[in-house]
């Protein structure tokens, strides 16, 4: 039995604070569908209050005026104690989004603490000012913090992608407003927590948890000087919209459907075996999940056949269990998703090769889904054109390699992506010609120290790498004297 958390006060300007509205928000566990925690919900008036400290933060207090050593002094302890408390807070996780424990204690909370690490060496080594030969005389380039950010993160990977914010806003001397999602704001507690150990000046950081409605208002705040969102593309859409009153920068990290492309010279048994976590993780709600798997005809039932086994031998069940390998689906909403287009591929002429039943058999409650593989799908269909966010993937045949270039490419994303192939050279040469934001060679990982965003519909900006600092800073030229 999961012990109920229960917290009155939101965490404004590194205080713990007695909340300005009354509405709270019920945190439901997706395996037990029993309450599990409560936390304030923020209302308006908290985002005025928070980001009106961001902004004296920014504007009147220490951190933009601290050395960069103090500033990486402090995320250093951030990061720490993330380190110490990783099964805390991937325990938190999992209990209200349904990833599997092992899969939470790797990505979830130890890979939190990675992108701290990373963000730590990218900005000892970052160039902030730079003298060059202007083509009318010297010129000083400068890079200087952005002001008050609003980062708003999504329920299914919280603190990994609230590292992605966090670290380069609060490295660069930016002071933010978090925002978490209302299915998963326990875990942002733990972190608040750790923020206010760590020493974060006061206004620094601010984390309220809160719905739809509060999040566009935070948005759309005349104080704020920057939006990071993670979500869905329509959801980006409106984000960019709302901030656009304000000519407010945005980046924005949204869908995708990526394709794992595999050449006729694979190896199987190493292709399987390297794309089915990549597909199925955790529980298909990933954005980079590579949910189109693209294989030869030559090959095709071979493949199948593989994948279907493969697929069918994933265990699922409590999601606090280290032996599940595949969890529930966060809310009964994307439980219905899944099953909707389970339908949608059915009627659309595609064949199942394992699960679609729905519900797995032994597990009487919890918003489950078995794990699903399409096989005979045409890219035109919507089960291969649309982003599902649930343990439902497609196989899709194709002929010659231009073909599965066609395919691959054939999408309104462009996130992520891999080629498998017993040449590495010509899987590189294959990248190439994908227009993806980030790609894979017979594997499938994100780096830190890299740019990780999306062409298309999958985003704007980047995350990540020195490309990913950038995007907190604001570039200053200043024209110098002849002879300085």
């Amino acid at each position: 039995m999961t012990e109920l958390v229960e917290h009155g006060h939101l965490f404004i300007g590194g205080e713990w604070t007695e909340p300005l509205g009354t509405d709270t928000i019920r945190v439901v566990s997706p395996h037990t569908e029993q309450v599990i925690g409560s936390v304030p919900h923020a209302s308006r008036a908290d985002v005025d209050r928070a980001v009106s400290v961001a902004r004296k933060a920014f504007d009147e207090g220490p951190w933009p005026r601290l050395s960069l050593d103090e500033r990486i002094a402090v995320v250093t302890r951030i990061k720490d104690a993330i380190a110490v408390r990783h099964e805390e807070l991937a325990r938190s996780i999992s209990s209200q989004n349904g990833s599997p424990y092992s899969w939470s204690v790797l990505a979830q909370a130890l890979g939190a603490m990675m992108v701290y690490d990373s963000a730590i060496k990218v900005a000892a080594g970052y160039p902030y000012e730079e003298r060059r030969q202007g083509a009318l005389g010297p010129i000083l380039v400068r890079r200087e913090p952005v002001g008050v950010v609003a980062a708003v993160i999504p329920w299914n990977v919280p603190q990994f992608v609230a590292a992605a914010k966090l670290a380069p806003a609060l490295l660069t001397g930016c002071s933010v407003v978090l925002k978490p999602s209302p299915e998963a704001p326990l875990d942002s507690y733990i972190l608040a927590d750790i923020a206010r150990e760590a020493g974060l000046p006061e206004g620094v950081l601010s984390v309220l948890p809160a719905d739809r409605e509060v999040s566009e208002y935070l948005v759309g705040h005349p104080g704020v000087d920057k939006v990071s969102f993670t979500g869905s593309v329509a959801a980006g859409r409106r984000v960019m919209e709302v901030a656009a009153r304000n000519l407010t920068r945005v980046t924005l990290e949204l869908g995708g459907k990526s394709a794992a492309v595999i050449l006729p010279d694979a190896d199987p048994a190493a292709t399987v075996a390297g794309i089915v976590p990549a597909a199925w993780m955790n529980n298909g709600q990933a954005c980079v999940a590579q949910t189109r798997i693209l294989a030869p005809r030559s090959r095709y039932e071979e493949y199948a056949d593989a994948f279907a086994a493969a697929a069918g031998a994933l265990v699922v069940g409590d999601p606090l269990d280290p032996a599940t390998q595949l969890g529930p689906l966060v809310a009964q909403r994307q439980q219905q998703r899944s099953l909707d287009y389970i339908r949608i591929g059915q009627e659309e002429g595609a064949k199942i090769l394992t699960g679609g039943g729905g519900r797995p058999a032994g597990l009487e409650r919890g918003w489950y889904v078995e794990p699903t593989l399409f096989g005979d799908v045409d890219n035109a269909m919507r089960i291969a054109r649309e982003e599902i966010f649930g343990p439902v993937v497609c196989l899709i045949p194709y002929g010659d390699e231009e073909e599965a270039l066609r395919v691959a490419n054939d999408s309104e994303f462009g996130l992520s992506g891999s080629v498998w192939t017993a040449d590495v050279e010509h899987g590189v040469d294959f990248a190439r010609r994908v227009r993806t934001g980030t790609f894979n060679v017979n594997t499938f990982s994100l780096d830190m120290l890299g740019p990780f965003g999306g062409y298309k519909n999958s985003g704007l900006g980047r995350e990540f790498g020195p490309e990913g600092l950038s995007e907190y800073l604001e570039h200053k030229m200043i024209h110098l004297p002849a002879g300085a």
